[in-house]
């Protein structure tokens, strides 16, 4: 090789593995809780991914029998009231029931599986406020 040992090593090397948020950096606990191997594994079922989506293929056939139905304006009119409540939030160390979004997508009528066994005063959410708002606000 022409360009000699060092450029041998820079080509070799991405930066992102020297970087001081690259693959060297260690795991922040405080800031995003300890790892699980079950965010990393692959979906086990086909099936998987499309449960997992559903909402969001549920919302997409919905606008789309919208728009046909009542023209381009009501989906759009929807998805801005759907940006508009995400946009609204509690504080991130506090439970959110999302009652908002329940009702623009209407399952507020519905007694559905979360709202059984989905008990917020047993959730691992809760952390130290103090720091979970300086992280949300981009002070850490």
């Amino acid at each position: 090789n022409s360009r000699g040992p060092v450029s041998l090593l820079k080509d070799s090397i991405s930066f992102t593995e020297v970087s001081a948020s690259g693959l060297f950096e260690g795991h922040d606990l405080l800031r995003r809780g300890f790892t699980s191997v079950k965010n990393e594994l692959l979906p086990s079922h086909p099936l998987e991914l499309t449960e997992k989506n559903f909402q969001l293929n549920q919302d997409k056939t919905n606008f789309a029998t919208l728009r046909n139905i009542q023209g381009i304006h009501a989906p759009l009119k929807l998805q801005m009231e759907f940006r508009a409540v995400k946009q609204v939030q509690r504080l991130p160390f506090l439970h959110s029931s999302n009652m908002a979004m329940d009702i623009l997508r209407g399952n507020d009528e519905c007694i559905g599986f979360e709202d059984i066994l989905n008990d917020p005063s047993q959730s691992e959410v809760m952390g130290e406020p103090h720091m979970m708002m300086e992280h949300k606000l981009g002070l850490l």
